[in-house]
């Protein structure tokens, strides 16, 4: 179900070949639909279903395995497997018999691995004594286990099992009992969930830092049950933060308020808002309206009460202003107007300078289905052109020349305004055309990326994490799947483990400055 419905064009009524042939593959895409509809219902009902099996690689020239030697890998230099082991125990060992006059030479060290999973179960004696004056005192259990009966070592655990390892809370709860830990399910639930202010807190960080010390971001959404019904999950970051925000909604409006997450003035009108509302066509009466009011709100309620009172009641007109006292706000906080954010063209990424991803656009032309031999040289030439102008963009972001920024320009308007004897890609193409600005902004900003697969990959843990434990039942526990993707995410980010970061803030031991500041001395490294 991922190639693109045929449409169909205008056509000429002396001329309906290209009818004939959109109709002939609007019933190809028709009867792929079907294929796959039957195959998933096979699959809902338990039967079996054919098989995905992708063709071998083996024999095809720069494969592994393959005889030519340009594809073979060259070996790096060998590194010391054990060199750096901690070595907790050390025993000698000495031959069964050792002859009269033999002479020592020294050890052969062999280093063998193991863990040892148990449990350290500590009893507090808290000793209590009357004082002559009759009053009760009693020794204090150290501060860092106060409040609970659970060591913070298998807390770090249940977290970094659960969190990062995706183990379902079932198989968790049985995991720790078979290690001899006496735990029921609803206090294993509420380690998961609860008592995490300080990482809810390093979380909200990542968003604040990451903006301010970014040119640019990427940004995508995906599918996040919770309490039985549909929502959505939408992911900030770059090569220096992730941060993950679940929700009920997927709007631009949605989109906004995670962006104004921390910030102290979420709703302001300011030049910077106008500009938003007059672009996407306000009513004129209402614009001018608002050009002499100066507002900054800082919660929804009240924002929503200051609409009444203005009289903005119409649906469009109330969700303009919202999204452009949002942009005001951002840009308030500091945010440039020319922040880039960088989507696969869902529409509601599309606020401030938007970039889009190439391989999102050529994804559309790609699934196109040919109905004949010249549709198909036409889809592999329209396909050889746009990877060419690509790879020419990859050449501009490391040497940036005028003259070439010109010509790939050129030849990206001439493709898209190319017309074939397939109408659909016709479309397609002509759907690209209208994209040019955002498809090209790394002609005007090289440090900009051509895709978003950074964003693919940050939430495609989010999404195996989904499909494992299905949906949150509580709000708290959406706030703590959502903390720890973003505090993982964004340790892996720097080379840092988790199950160290985990230790590090439970365990109160230095080594890992804040997330924040880990973040502000990357960017400032470059």
């Amino acid at each position: 179900m991922n190639s693109p419905k045929p449409e169909l064009p205008e056509i000429n009524k002396e001329d309906r070949t290209p009818l004939v042939d959109v109709l002939l593959e609007m019933l190809a895409w028709q009867q792929k639909q079907i294929d796959e509809l039957a195959q998933e219902i096979l699959k809902l009902k338990g039967e079996t279903t054919k098989p995905k099996i992708k063709p071998s690689t083996m024999d095809k020239e720069g494969a592994p395995g393959s005889d030519d030697s340009s594809s073979k890998r060259k070996k790096g230099p060998r590194r010391s497997k054990k060199g750096n082991l901690k070595i907790d125990e050390t025993q000698i060992i000495q031959p069964d018999e050792i002859p009269e006059g033999s002479r020592f030479k020294g050890y052969q060290d062999r280093v063998i691995q193991d863990i040892t999973f148990q449990t350290h179960n500590i009893r507090y004696r808290l000793a209590e004594y009357i004082t002559p004056e009759g009053l009760t005192i009693l020794g204090q259990l150290p501060e860092d286990i106060q409040g609970g009966s659970f060591g913070k070592s298998l807390i770090a655990f249940i977290l970094y099992q659960y969190h990062h390892q995706h183990v379902t809370q079932p198989l968790l709860l049985e995991q720790i009992r078979d290690l001899g830990v006496d735990i029921s399910s609803g206090k294993l639930s509420y380690i998961l969930t609860e008592d995490l202010d300080d990482f809810h807190a390093e979380k909200d960080e990542l968003l604040k830092t990451g903006l301010s010390v970014s040119k640019y971001i990427h940004t995508d959404d995906t599918g996040a049950r919770h309490k039985g019904q549909n929502g959505y999950c939408t992911h900030i970051g770059n090569d220096f933060f992730a941060w993950f925000s679940s929700t009920e909604s997927k709007s631009r409006i949605n989109f906004l308020n995670c962006l104004s997450q921390g910030k102290t003035t979420l709703y302001t009108l300011n030049t910077g808002a106008i500009e938003y509302m007059a672009q996407n066509k306000l009513s004129v009466v209402i614009l001018a309206t608002l050009e002499n009011i100066s507002v900054c709100i800082n919660t929804a309620p009240d924002w929503c009460e200051w609409l009444d009172q203005q009289g903005i009641v119409k649906p469009r007109h109330r969700k303009i202003v919202t999204e452009g006292a949002l942009m005001g706000g951002l840009l308030d906080q500091g945010i440039s107007s020319d922040f880039s954010i960088i989507s696969d063209d869902a529409g509601q990424f599309n606020v401030f300078d938007h970039a889009l991803c190439w391989i999102h656009a050529e994804r559309v032309i790609n699934r196109l289905i040919p109905l004949n031999d010249s549709h198909t040289k036409a889809v592999d030439d329209a396909r050889d052109q746009l990877w060419s102008i690509y790879h020419d963009l990859k050449a501009y972001k490391l040497n940036p020349v005028t003259e070439q920024a010109s010509s790939i320009r050129q030849r990206f308007q001439i493709l898209c305004s190319t017309k074939t004897c397939y109408e659909t890609l016709n479309q397609a193409l002509g759907r690209m055309g209208k994209n040019q600005h955002e498809l090209l902004r790394v002609l005007d900003k090289p440090y900009l990326p051509l895709h978003n697969n950074l964003s693919e990959r940050d939430i495609r843990d989010y999404v195996k994490k989904r499909k494992i434990s299905g949906s949150t039942r509580s709000d708290a526990g959406r706030k703590a799947r959502d903390t720890f993707a973003s505090l993982k995410k964004t340790c892996r980010k720097h080379g840092m483990s988790f199950w160290g970061y985990l230790k590090s803030r439970l365990l109160k031991l230095e080594g890992i400055p804040p997330l924040s500041e880990v973040i502000r001395a990357a960017a400032a490294s470059g």
